[in-house]
């Protein structure tokens, strides 16, 4: 289960000083390259609020940042990633950001408009045999709590349909990739974007949904 695995993702990883009601963690990846890996703040915390409120997940009101060299790196099962501007992982990163998937490791990430072309070109380094690909509707992770049809379309910007994409190793989904949606920008305080409420709650449903999904799988 991986409601056991929601600090370490190895056997003799570092231990966390968890808590009963504060077991598992979501980080946000600090990623090189120029992209504005920080961009939406309250996106998360929000976020992390929510899976507690609506869901048995125990999940830390706290948010980590991470990079894929640290030291604590797979502490952190669950990673998230987003921003407008250049992704870039060296070799090094590379390798180890496979070990983590090879150990359970799942990565969320949130094209804030800007990310794509680099991101691609990233996975496609990442992964050359495992290309992005639609994620079937009907997969557990848009139907985990709330039963979505989809990734929810937050900000119009080209007009393009929102996408949910994925790697599959093994017929597992190791990376969940948010396009043409911006949920990052949704879960933020509704006085960021103004975008109304029922925008700001469809994005947390599918923030919410993916972090069910992720910690308590059936």
């Amino acid at each position: 289960m991986r409601m056991l695995m929601c600090w370490t993702l190895l056997a003799g990883s570092i231990a966390a000083n968890a808590t009963d009601s504060c077991q598992c963690a979501v980080a946000r990846l600090h990623y090189g390259g120029g992209g504005d890996w920080y961009a939406n703040p309250s996106s998360l915390p929000n976020l992390a609020a929510a899976v507690r409120q609506r869901t048995r997940v125990p999940l830390c009101d706290s948010v980590a940042v991470t990079a894929v060299m640290d030291e604590q790196f797979f502490r952190y099962p669950l990673v998230y990633m987003t921003g407008h501007g250049d992704v870039h992982f060296t070799a090094q990163e590379r390798v180890r950001l496979r070990a983590f998937f090879a150990a359970g490791g799942f990565l969320w990430a949130d094209d804030n408009y800007g990310l794509d072309e680099s991101f691609r070109r990233e996975m496609r380094a990442l992964f050359p045999d495992n290309p992005l690909a639609d994620v079937p509707r009907d997969h557990p992770i848009f139907k985990s709590v709330y039963a979505l049809p989809g990734v929810p379309k937050i900000h119009m910007h080209d007009g393009k349909p929102a996408q949910g994409l994925g790697v599959f190793v093994k017929g597992r989904l190791v990376l969940f990739y948010t396009y043409s949606a911006d949920i990052g920008d949704g879960m933020e305080d509704p006085a960021v974007h103004n975008d109304g409420p029922e925008l700001h709650e469809a994005a947390l449903k599918m923030g919410v949904n993916i972090a069910a999904w992720f910690f308590n799988p059936h």
